[in-house]
């Protein structure tokens, strides 16, 4: 899990539009997961890039620009999937981006699992 949180957190970041910004994280318990989300208030992403950002060598900006090598989503997703969850985003252009993932309450004890959060950065 903490490579999930790390990598969503550092893309959110590293594609941010402008020299700071804001992220907040949240946790739902449902009946048999956890439900978490990784909100930034970025650039966005449109709707026919929500599933090519998961694929493995995957960017949305040029490689020169910033510096990424389009596998941390696809690690994200892979990790999430192997432990019997889900992830998806949903985001707009001009409005951020929000990934929410499920994760097995089975792998994550309650008193492990992160409160909600908001940083900025």
């Amino acid at each position: 899990m903490q490579q999930v949180f790390t990598n969503l957190l550092s893309n959110a970041v590293k594609h941010h539009h402008s020299g700071q910004g804001h992220l907040s994280i949240g946790v739902q318990e449902l009946k048999k997961e956890y439900e978490f989300s990784v909100t930034d208030d970025g650039p966005g992403i449109a709707p026919e890039y929500h599933e090519k950002i998961f694929q493995i060598f995957q960017t949305l900006r040029d490689r020169n620009t910033a510096e990424s090598t389009g596998i941390g989503l696809s690690i994200v997703r892979k990790i999430i999937e192997e432990h019997k969850g889900s992830i998806r985003v949903q985001s707009v252009p001009g409005q951020g981006a929000t990934f929410v993932f499920t994760w097995p309450k089975t792998l994550a004890p309650v008193s492990q699992v992160i409160t909600p959060a908001t940083v900025l950065f």
